[in-house]
């Protein structure tokens, strides 16, 4: 049987090759030991090699600076990255976004788009949460500009409110909808933003002049139309 405490790297040549067996304490401690390679990971191989180095062919003094250095920039730039993510991810607070995510089993593509409440961060990484649940900041595909997102549910809006008019022009009357049809004429022509217009189903600009002009026809006027702005 093994000895639970015998060494728990191999060195050769002053390099770490190779995991031996670990004892209770350092299962345990491995268990709970956050993942990722830390300074302190770093210092603990460093003073490995040092010790189980090559008697015959010591790395240099020199050597070890430089590889400490190069880590010390590294983490620098790591902790950097992370704080720049942590400060994009609390710019979206309040911000519809697109968040695109691939099954790796299947290769299909999700979507998910909503409004993100607010921004966790665990295991150097930013969440946002959209509805109580929370998506890695790396998967966000898009971040919509407000008018935009307005100018979206303004079109949804009216086309829904065009679709609440009679399916037949002959059902059409003054009493029961002339004021209705010229509201959302005025609203169209008047009212609503170019950014909306060009989002509106051209099926629903043309229904919704004929159901004015079937307003018209019934008053006997001429016929309105939707007259471009100068």
């Amino acid at each position: 049987m093994a000895d639970i405490n015998s060494v728990e790297a191999i060195i050769k040549n002053g390099e770490v090759i190779n995991s031996g067996i670990k004892t209770k304490e350092q299962e345990a401690a491995s268990k709970t030991a956050p993942s990722g390679y830390d300074k302190d990971a770093f210092m603990q191989i460093l003073v490995a090699q040092m010790k189980y180095q090559d008697p015959l062919e010591p790395t240099s003094n020199t050597e070890y600076i430089s590889q400490y250095a190069t880590f010390t920039q590294v983490e620098q730039l790591s902790n950097m990255a992370n704080a720049m993510s942590l400060s994009r991810a609390s710019e979206m607070v309040g911000k519809t976004v697109v968040v695109s995510q691939t099954n790796p089993d299947t290769g299909t593509t999700t979507e998910v788009e909503g409004v993100v409440d607010f921004v966790t961060y665990s295991g150097n990484k930013a969440y946002l949460n959209i509805n109580g649940t929370n998506y890695d900041i790396d998967d966000v595909a898009q971040v919509l500009d407000p008018n935009y997102t307005s100018a979206v549910e303004a079109v949804k809006d009216f086309q829904k409110a065009i679709d609440k008019l009679p399916n037949s022009l002959d059902l059409v009357t003054e009493e029961d909808h002339g004021l209705t049809i010229d509201t959302m004429y005025q609203y169209y022509t008047e009212n609503m933003e170019e950014r909306a217009k060009g989002m509106m189903d051209k099926n629903y600009v043309t229904a919704l002049l004929q159901y004015v002009n079937r307003i018209d026809d019934i008053r006997g006027d001429t016929h309105r139309t939707f007259a471009e702005k100068a």
